[in-house]
């Protein structure tokens, strides 16, 4: 069955309580949009062969990102904006032939793992479900569906909160959001959607209701850590979703063997690798896809930005600032120095206040400084990209290196000192 699973995300809100002029599913969590983690996770299952994502308030700005980052995904319009069950129906016409499950989630819960879609996908088949929906159980589940069930335990409906009754809303089970449908069963129900409800919309929720009228088998999996389906629908959900993340990637290092000192003051990717024995010291940050060896030393104060590479025994010292650069084995970087867009061998050495000038503001172009083995360079050095010092080579203090350095060379830009002696007498 690998493959045969087909996605819907729904990415068409506005998030008018994010109260922002960027679509909700764009805003970021260490630099990656939401919706990025919505797709990367549901792409690990190895499961989907495809993902269509419902776009509408700002739709070319989700557009643009999906077509600049995935490649198994198409964006398709919501105009008008009717509900989530008119949404997942605009994929409707492009999935009339197929024959396979379909997983319709929501494109703003950035918490969702892979492991918990594979189960999910796992457990429908296993039941030969039709339909299978994705609950939890919430203490105080305000602002959810309700799984409504009848004395047997079997699923009767979903309920949206603002269509249930008093008993209804004290139903603890809830619906997260999450679908997965054998589409030749299913997919007549968004042919029979109304919206007759308090919102007026068409709700996906009643596919439920229309599966079980029409004797289709439906279940529900309940979800293991209720956090995954935490949707972010203002500033402050994004930062409870930022912590949470954050802590769980923390927790997930310290099990591997990684130490960070202050976990309170570190923060780290998901898309982050570390080997074990690596120190990450306090007030670290570091965001995008990185991947981190053994024995490295980082922080404190340290800052990674993304599409970093580090080998082992590596140390990045404090108020150093790396990003989308290569830096082999053996390799110190240990204070006050911006490295971006460059490759350092093993055994360099980068002097306190060493900046690698890559950016060009006039052209808009960024160039590349390559470093070789066993290199060093002074405190307060420039190497204005594009440039290269050789193996073993050096620049003296103060040097603004704009020319390549061959092996064993040195280079210095300096002017000569003058010394007036009694200066301050007179």
């Amino acid at each position: 069955m690998h493959g045969s699973v087909k996605s819907i995300i729904l990415a068409a809100g506005k998030g008018t309580r994010m109260k922002s002029e960027l679509p909700k599913v764009l805003h970021k969590i260490f630099n990656k949009e939401l919706l990025g983690y919505v797709l990367d996770e549901v792409n690990k299952t190895g499961e989907v062969s495809e993902n269509y994502v419902i776009v509408g308030h700002k739709a070319e700005l989700v557009q643009e990102y999906v077509k600049n980052n995935f490649q198994n995904a198409r964006c398709l319009l919501q105009s008008p904006q009717l509900g989530t069950g008119h949404a997942a129906f605009q994929a409707y016409d492009y999935l009339k032939n197929f024959d396979g499950e379909v997983l319709i989630l929501c494109g703003d819960t950035p918490l969702i793992t892979a492991d918990t879609l594979k189960d999910f996908i796992s457990v429908h088949r296993q039941n030969n479900a039709s339909l299978t929906v994705m609950s939890a159980i919430f203490d105080e589940p305000a602002n959810y569906g309700r799984i409504i069930r009848d004395s047997n335990g079997e699923i009767l409906a979903i309920v949206e909160e603002k269509d249930a009754s008093p008993g209804q809303k004290a139903v603890k089970e809830v619906n997260t959001g999450v679908y997965l449908l054998n589409w030749k069963d299913v997919s007549p129900a968004f042919l029979s959607l109304d919206s007759n409800n308090a919102q007026g919309e068409y709700y996906l929720t009643d596919i439920v209701k229309w599966a079980i009228t029409n004797k289709f088998k439906v279940q529900s999996y309940v979800l293991k850590n209720n956090e995954e389906s935490f949707g972010i629908n203002s500033k402050s959900h994004l930062a409870q979703a930022f912590k949470i993340l954050k802590n769980r990637v923390i927790n997930k290092l310290l099990d591997d063997g990684v130490t960070i000192v202050d976990p309170d003051t570190t923060y780290i990717s998901p898309d982050t690798s570390i080997e074990a024995d690596t120190q990450i010291l306090p007030c670290t940050y570091i965001e995008g896809k990185n991947k981190i060896g053994k024995n490295c030393k980082i922080g404190p104060f340290a800052r990674i930005r993304g599409d970093v590479e580090l080998g082992d025994n590596v140390k990045i010292g404090n108020f150093v600032e790396i990003k989308k650069s290569k830096i082999k084995d053996n390799t110190n970087v240990s204070h006050l120095s911006y490295i971006g867009d460059s490759c350092l061998g093993s055994n360099v050495n980068i002097g306190a206040g060493t900046i690698t000038a890559n950016y060009n503001h006039a052209t808009k172009q960024k160039f590349q400084t390559e470093i070789k083995d066993g290199a060093s360079t002074g405190s307060n050095s420039v190497l204005v990209a594009p440039v290269v010092m050789g193996e073993k080579s050096s620049i003296g203090a103060g040097t603004v290196l704009t020319k390549n350095l061959n092996d064993n060379s040195l280079g210095l830009t300096r002017a000569p000192l003058k010394i007036f002696d009694n200066w301050f007498k007179k």
